[in-house]
């Protein structure tokens, strides 16, 4: 179900969009014009099915920030979740691993959705602190979060919490060192070329080598380059294959710059924990 923007009874904000079903509501907002690049969107979610819900999530080049108002969301990197995997608000950096989610059916969460490098901006930490890992809020020990998370609860109205997260973000962006220019540069053509661009001629065109570049990307993206590549072109094969029926899994592989479909196909495993088709069944219900 694809959201549109409109007018509904939890919102008056002419940008929100909204999917609204019998058992959960999901609103999302843009973030302020000047976080482009920095912030994809800000969303409130609201699930009141009462039964359990388990999905997948796919590696991908976004970091979330949750911060949830009721039961905890059971997660886990590359594995089922157990009981031991609670978690009511946390961030994640990047990781090369499908993410399994499961619930009973009644949360509701504010979720900032940040690129890599809008994350290192936002918590100030080197990214690779944060990659490949789940983390707690409370285990980061940010007093200014744990006091949004506070704010946020004590209020009920949507578009009042939407208010208080916008504020929070901007000021809190507004206060921190921009990311390294180089950097951005390096990690926009990756992304813009769909992971095809070489890491020998990024390094080349900065001026440096493939190692520093390499210790670069960790520091303000969280993977290095040649990772963050990989994931870039399976999302580019994502959205190919969502988007065009008429393309076969050999066509996507060859557009996409892998060197065969068996590539491709190891790649959907490792990020998606399915087959391509799989994914692709699952992506469509």
């Amino acid at each position: 179900m694809r959201a549109e923007p409109h007018l509904s009874a939890i919102s008056n904000r002419p940008d929100a969009a909204v999917v609204e079903t019998d058992t959960f509501t999901l609103l999302k907002v843009p973030p302020p014009a000047e976080l482009k690049g920095l912030v994809n969107d800000i969303a409130l979610y609201r699930e009141s099915s009462g039964r359990p819900i388990r999905q997948v999530e796919t590696a991908s080049l976004v970091v979330p920030l949750l911060i949830g108002f009721s039961d905890p969301f059971e997660i886990a990197l590359g594995r089922p979740p157990t009981a031991q995997d609670g978690y009511h608000s946390f961030t994640s950096g990047l990781c090369l691993t499908p993410v399994n989610i499961a619930s009973a059916g009644a949360c509701s969460c504010l979720e900032y959705t940040l690129t890599p490098l809008g994350a290192r901006r936002f918590f100030g930490l080197p990214m690779s602190e944060l990659s490949e890992r789940m983390i707690r809020l409370d285990q980061l020990g940010d007093r200014s979060l744990d006091g949004l998370r506070q704010q946020l609860g004590n209020e009920e109205n949507w578009d009042r919490r939407l208010e208080i997260a916008e504020t929070f973000l901007l000021q809190r962006m507004r206060a921190a060192p921009a990311p390294a220019e180089a950097v951005a540069w390096a990690y926009d053509r990756i992304v813009a070329t769909g992971g095809r661009v070489p890491v020998a001629k990024l390094a080349s065109d900065l001026e440096w080598t493939r190692k520093h570049l390499a210790s670069r990307f960790r520091d303000e993206v969280g993977l290095p380059p040649k990772a963050v590549a990989r994931v870039a072109r399976f999302l580019r094969a994502q959205s190919m294959a969502a988007s065009d029926d008429d393309s076969g899994w050999a066509d996507v592989a060859a557009a996409c710059g892998y060197a065969d479909q068996a590539h491709l196909t190891r790649e959907f495993r490792e990020f998606s924990g399915a087959t391509p088709s799989q994914w692709l069944a699952s992506a469509q219900r």
